[in-house]
């Protein structure tokens, strides 16, 4: 079972042979055998796309897996994710620990899970749980394994894979059944005897993943200290704690937060409560999408989510929380109440003091009373201190958390949401750091390979895969964001680099000027061209006929053209 192409010919399913496919087999999806994870997976929608995406879920599949056997099988668009989790002896027991529902992914990978899938057809949980009882009972197998379907939206389950082992969200099904999963699993292992049956289930269990990403931006892994990781409320499952530094050498999980309730509703209630107070100071998290998925109708409504959620909605999911030009104005108070006050010369600042964080510029002014905001006039500083300020809006005092570390990052909590802010400097730097088309790592990682053919003075088309990075075991790669000439390549495969690092130089194409049209002539007879009357100016003195007025000529005031560093266009190779 451990390879997925001998665990579908045992359960009686043929996987695709790639090498065979037609237009009539797509979509498909390309999987790596011995894969997991999302790793070594691409979808084909296109016979042409086939034997890019083959060449790239092999090189995956060999760098992660060490073997590189690929397979496809049928796309289902729109599908539910629902898996079955069994534990058995070695007496012949085999327990079916109900449905999950594992539908929320991005790359491939589980973002929320929840335990019972909710939602399923009448009788569609009971026959899963019984495949999966089957399955593991006519291999003899011993010990804790998941066995995965895809349910197709008219209800058709297909069986993916079993995964002999614990999956990452086993928490809910523990929750669920009020059991120890590992400690059962070690006591099978030991030869212990299974009870007939599992303990009854009781209410709903929901799980999100904490990940060290930027949604907004592909879900780039991000990398740093964490200074601070206090979930509450709720079980939590995490290896980080604060002082700790997230590297590229692991996945980018941070934490699993787990909620159990009497009800589906009440267990997303407080999971999404849960996490809207935390603080979560460091790396940018998928924090926000998480508070804003569980409050989403197609997550709240059971059964409508399917594996395509975040494909379909994404960008609603990932703009600035609403309410961050007043954190930027508590960010901005509590960065005065730590300096100290005017000198021995005047009792009071004259001028309003400015600060900006992102888009937000904050003008405060120190009196005697506090502090006044002159562009907030609804807006009243109840108390600022370093920590924490108070600000009165529509006549509620709401408290706003207040830290920072010294890496430039402000953090804001408050008990509706959490932000991240980064300063403004007050004049910026004229100087450029980097050549006009300049492609900067967007992570730390390892280049792993570059694209076929690719050398210096070479042209790329806009949109073109020039290289692929490898951090927090994902692949991602990283395209030209403009067609032009390849002028320098700094990348190799097996060179770790950093955050920033000049990968590679793409001049762009300059465009061709249209040429000018002439002035024609006007003939004899003929009207001069509309728009051009000509111009006269006053006579001197009465009598004198008017001389015409040359034609005053337009200059484009000369506005030298800045220069920034172009930023790659980085995609998750799917």
């Amino acid at each position: 079972m451990a390879s997925k192409t001998r665990a579908k010919k045992l359960m009686g399913v043929a996987p695709l042979d790639p090498a065979a496919l037609t237009a009539a087999d797509l979509p498909v999806l390309v999987k790596a055998a011995a894969g997991g994870g999302g790793r070594g997976m691409r979808v084909v929608r296109d016979l042409a796309e086939l034997p890019a995406a083959l060449e790239a879920a092999r090189a995956e599949a060999r760098s992660a897996f060490g073997d590189d056997e690929v397979f496809a099988e049928p796309y289902v668009e729109g599908g539910r994710h629902v898996e079955v989790q069994v534990l058995a002896d070695a007496h012949g027991t085999v327990w079916a620990l109900g449905t999950r529902d594992c539908s929320l992914q991005r790359r491939h990978q589980k973002v929320v899970e929840e335990a019972p899938a909710p939602g399923l057809p009448p009788g569609l949980a009971a026959a899963l749980q019984d495949t999966a009882v089957r399955a593991a009972g006519s291999l003899g197998y011993t010990g804790a394994g998941t066995v995965e379907f895809l349910v197709a939206p008219d209800g058709t389950p297909h069986f993916l894979e079993m995964n002999t082992r614990l999956q990452v969200e086993h928490p809910v099904t523990e929750a669920v059944y009020g059991i120890d999963l590992v400690a059962l699993q070690l006591r099978v292992a030991e030869g212990a005897r299974l009870p007939a049956g599992p303990p009854a289930p009781s209410g709903h269990a929901v799980e999100a993943r904490l990940y060290a990403e930027d949604p907004a931006r592909g879900f780039a892994p991000q990398t740093g200290a964490v200074h601070a990781l206090d979930v509450d409320g709720v079980r939590v499952d995490t290896g980080y704690e604060a002082g700790d530094a997230v590297t590229v050498h692991y996945d980018a999980l941070l934490a699993k937060a787990v909620a159990h309730a009497p009800t589906r509703e009440e267990a997303v209630r407080a999971l999404a409560a849960a996490l809207r107070r935390a603080r979560v100071h460091g790396p940018a998290t998928n924090r926000d999408l998480l508070v804003r998925t569980l409050g989403h109708e197609d997550f709240t409504r059971p059964g409508r989510a399917d594996t395509g959620f975040y494909d379909r909605v994404l960008p609603e999911l990932t703009g600035p929380p609403p309410g961050e030009e007043y954190a930027a104005v508590a960010a901005a108070l509590a960065d005065a109440a730590g300096r100290p006050g005017p000198g021995a010369w005047r009792n009071l600042p004259s001028q309003p003091q400015t600060k900006a964080y992102g888009g937000h510029e904050v003008r405060y002014h120190r009196t005697r009373g506090g502090y006044t905001l002159p562009d907030h006039p609804g807006v009243r500083v109840v108390s600022a201190q370093p920590g924490l300020v108070r600000l009165e809006l529509s006549g509620v005092v709401r408290p706003y958390r207040v830290a920072s570390y010294g890496d430039g990052t402000v953090y804001v909590d408050t008990p509706q949401a959490a932000y991240r802010l980064t300063p403004r400097p007050r004049f910026a730097d004229p100087a450029p750091r980097t050549a006009p088309g300049s492609l900067l790592a967007p992570m730390p990682g390892t280049v792993v390979r570059l694209a076929e053919g690719l050398a210096e003075g070479c042209r790329v088309e806009a949109g073109r895969p020039l290289l692929w990075l490898e951090a927090m075991k994902m692949e991602h790669r990283v395209t030209a964001p403009a067609s032009g000439t390849l002028t320098a390549l700094h990348a190799a495969p097996g060179r770790q680099v950093e955050h920033g690092a000049l990968l590679a130089v793409v001049r762009p194409e300059e465009p061709v000027p249209e040429p000018a049209q002439p002035d024609q002539p006007v003939q004899p007879g003929q009207a001069e061209p509309p728009g051009r009357p000509e111009q006269t100016e006053p006579p001197g003195r009465p009598g004198q006929p008017a001389r015409p007025v040359p034609e005053p000529v337009q200059r484009e005031p000369h506005v030298p053209e800045p220069v920034h560093p172009v930023q790659p266009v980085l995609e998750e190779d799917a």
